[in-house]
């Protein structure tokens, strides 16, 4: 039987998501009415600008007040797409002490604060969902937290940024530079006018967090995630990574250290093989890789961002948190029992790529294995080229005369090993500089 009062629903926000929130609620209200068990009424919309024009809604239902839309006490569940850390905090927090439950797309807040607000909903027995806050219509978060709760997860890597993926994949398929494929991405509109939080990876960062926090059962902020950006990958980066059978990507990877005793949280740029699913991700797509204990290894692809895609995974939690509302029975909340440290990024052993501009003569060579094997870090392979030679000629820094590069590929080592392997290469005469370095995931 068919609840007949409705659900009521406040709307934080009427942007390009929360806009397409409020439009798939009008059209699809039988629907939705149907699968959930009760109707669902859009009963408020906060925003900043109450004059601009929001076709398909009514304008009696616009406020710029949002602290009183979700302290009225007949709220059953806010949805907050305003982004970032305040109000969005305090009007979470006010919702579940006036009786709603939350759904949000907050990924900055979530992962600063996450922990306080899931305290928060257990406080006063209500529900915060987040699906869209990871990886926008991919289903991500439900699975983790949910059908692989009975499971070991060991890692999680992932492309979670399109912007970033959109601007590697113009460099790999074009030959165009970093900055050539950022403006595509903003004429496009994949890249925003600052383009910081994605090209320097906070975004992606921030979504990690949340990704470990759920993976480990542990509390994983976005302080503790390493970060680095894809404004130094240059062409040659790409170029080098195509000779390797590689292609660059923009990586989130969270992992189980192999004791189990702790865990770790990075993103950055990294070389990973053409024969990964992650390889094939194109465009502003986003995908991610999880390797659990029992399942293998899943993976989840879809658009990661938008207006649509994004309003999707918000519809979703909508229904599910309306769900547990008519039980009377809230969702699961945080789990955080592990407690587990995470790692410093000195910790983390993977493989490196590293390109030395040196000087084109007898025994840079030796001088250069000499430094990795006192810092413990041993090499695979080695590809050499003088810049003189037009004729591609690897073997010229042993014949002397100019500049050459060196590009050195080596085993599985500590970053640490790694930090302490370019400091001193950095010291060297014959060393007029260190190009690039980045490392190699997902093999």
């Amino acid at each position: 039987m068919m609840r007949t009062r409705p659900l009521k629903v406040a709307l934080l926000g009427c942007g390009v998501v929360g806009s397409e929130v409020a439009r798939i609620m009008t059209t699809h209200a039988d629907d939705l009415a149907a699968r959930i068990g009760a109707p669902v009424e859009l009963a408020g919309v906060a925003v900043r600008r109450p004059s601009k024009v929001r076709e398909g809604i009514d304008p009696a239902l616009i406020t710029t007040d949002a602290t009183a839309l979700v302290k009225r006490g007949d709220i059953d569940v806010v949805i907050e797409v305003i982004g970032g850390i305040e109000p969005a905090r305090t009007l979470i927090t006010t919702a579940f002490e006036h009786g709603a439950s939350v759904v949000s797309a907050n990924k900055a807040l979530l992962a600063e604060d996450g922990a306080a607000l899931h305290a928060a909903a257990e406080q006063h027995g209500r529900d915060l969902y987040y699906e869209a806050a990871v990886a926008g219509a991919i289903p991500l978060v439900r699975p983790l937290r949910e059908s692989l709760a009975g499971d070991k997860v060991n890692r999680v890597l992932g492309i979670v940024n399109g912007t970033t993926n959109f601007i590697l994949d113009k460099m790999d398929t074009s030959g165009a530079g970093y900055s050539e494929a950022l403006d595509e991405a903003t004429a496009l509109g994949y890249a925003e006018a600052d383009p910081t939080a994605d090209v320097e990876g906070f975004d992606a960062a921030a979504k990690a967090a949340i990704l470990a926090g759920i993976a480990f059962h542990t509390r994983v902020r976005i302080g503790d995630v390493h970060r680095e950006g894809i404004t130094e990958v240059t062409a040659a980066d790409i170029a080098s990574a195509r000779r390797m059978g590689c292609t660059v990507k923009l990586l989130a990877i969270c992992e189980r250290a192999a004791d189990g005793q702790s865990v770790t949280a990075r993103v950055h740029p990294a070389m990973i093989p053409l024969s990964h699913p992650l390889a094939s991700v194109r465009e502003a797509y986003n995908a991610v890789f999880i390797e659990a204990e029992a399942a293998g290894q899943l993976m989840f692809y879809g658009p990661g961002a938008g207006g649509a895609p994004t309003a999707s995974a918000v519809l979703g939690d909508l229904v599910a948190v309306c769900r547990n509302k008519l039980n009377e029975a809230p969702g699961p909340g945080e789990s955080a029992y592990t407690r587990l440290p995470v790692s410093p990024m000195g910790d983390v052993v993977t493989r490196y790529h590293i390109s030395l501009d040196v000087a084109d003569k007898p025994g840079v060579l030796a001088q250069v294995a000499t430094v990795f094997a006192e810092q413990g870090v041993s090499i695979d392979t080695v590809r050499q080229q003088s810049r003189n030679s037009s004729s591609g000629d690897e073997a010229g820094i042993e014949q002397g005369g100019g500049e050459a590069s060196l590009v050195v590929v080596t085993h599985r080592a500590p970053d640490a090993a790694l930090s302490g392997t370019v400091e001193a290469l950095r010291k060297l005469d014959t060393v007029r500089g260190v190009a690039s370095i980045m490392r190699v995931e997902g093999e």
